[in-house]
């Protein structure tokens, strides 16, 4: 008995799981059509359902925004990884010198904001809560990027033989400039993507090119 309760239990879970994923990229779609500021009314829409529905998986729209948000996240960290070799941070697996994998790192968050505006702006902005609490509501998704940032620059800091306690602090300052970057390049999308990666990449490198020199 038991394991027939389980069993419609798991599928139950996996059902749940499957729609919860299908509202989320019908989410996706409203913000692309309609922009980040997006209500729920056209997200229910573009879903063909209610807002109920939506409410009775997420619990409210904050629900809703972290769903969305733990999406992007993990598709950021998809590229990201690629970028760097597979998301290794041994440097010799990644391929390439240190600064073309830092060039790629950044040329990935760029391709996101350059290839999804409007989520992205969904995501750092989070207009769909009247009043975001707890901070930056895209902690979560760039405090993951800067942890990816951090392995590598740890590696290439234990590759020489340096100290690699500075490794969490410059790689959140690196994504956090690239955050800045980005959403001023939004605002004034003057500059080509491959000109703002280079232009970021010179800024971070020249910094950070000591952290691979040997200090013998």
């Amino acid at each position: 008995m038991s394991t027939t309760t389980d069993g419609r239990s798991t599928r139950w879970d996996e059902h749940r799981a499957s729609r919860r994923r299908e509202l989320v990229e019908a989410t996706l779609r409203a913000i692309r059509e309609h922009g980040a500021g997006v209500g729920m009314d056209d997200i229910a829409a573009a879903a063909g359902t209610s807002k109920t529905v939506f409410y009775r998986h997420f619990t409210d729209r904050s629900g809703l925004y972290a769903a969305v948000s733990e999406s992007v996240d993990a598709r950021i960290l998809r590229d990201l990884g690629s970028a760097m070799g597979g998301g290794s941070p041994d440097l010799a697996r990644a391929g390439g010198s240190p600064r073309a994998i830092i060039a790629a790192a950044i040329d990935s968050y760029l391709a996101l904001v350059e290839r999804d505006p409007e989520v992205y702006r969904f995501v750092v902005n989070a207009p769909l809560l009247d009043a975001p609490s707890g901070g930056d509501p895209a902690l979560a998704v760039t405090s993951h990027i800067a942890d990816q940032m951090s392995a590598l620059i740890g590696a290439a800091l234990a590759s020489v033989g340096r100290d690699t306690s500075p490794a969490a602090v410059w790689g959140a300052g690196v994504v956090g400039m690239v955050r800045a970057a980005a959403d001023q390049w939004l605002a004034d999308p003057s500059l080509t993507r491959a000109d703002l990666t280079a232009h970021l990449t010179d800024l971070a490198w020249g910094g950070l090119s000591a952290a691979w020199s040997d200090p013998s």
